[in-house]
């Protein structure tokens, strides 16, 4: 688990993950990116914040949760923070299992716990200043269906 400034390779990621490993039937990835549009406007940028400490700690029980409720091999997150622009990766999930499903859902469960949960504050940037992003019922509400 990571949080980072710093851009990540996820191939790279991908191989630190399973090398070496033959009980891993299947690796999955999510690598969310920075859209160029948000509400129907464009922005320009999104600057993440994030209190450190606090939200490696609030990665970690995602990461162990999952961990707990499926048979994975291993698992990684990296979150990025400060300010990125439309194109950049924003976060890396990856799970990997004996089983495909499993990893799926695993990495499924990690991605509606860090939209939800995860304590990043987003602001993206447009023609209009700086906007503050609320959060959605729609990840409010996948996040209730793990319950």
């Amino acid at each position: 688990m990571s949080v980072q400034a710093d851009d990540f390779d996820v191939g790279a990621e991908i191989i630190a993950l399973s090398a070496g490993r033959t009980d891993i039937g299947a690796v999955v990835t999510f690598t969310g990116l920075v859209r160029d549009m948000a509400g129907g406007k464009p922005i320009s940028d999104m600057e993440l914040e994030h209190y450190p400490g606090m939200t490696e700690k609030a990665l970690e029980k995602i990461e162990a949760e999952a961990n707990a409720r499926w048979d994975l091999q291993a698992s990684r997150i990296i979150h990025r923070y400060g300010k990125l622009t439309p194109g950049a990766q924003i976060v890396l999930v990856a799970t990997a299992s004996p089983h495909r499903g499993d990893a799926f859902e695993a990495a499924e469960f990690i991605m509606d716990f860090l939209k939800s949960r995860a304590p990043f504050w987003k602001k993206e940037g447009t023609a209009d200043g700086g906007k503050w992003v609320d959060a959605r019922d729609a990840d409010e509400d996948a996040l209730n269906r793990w319950s």
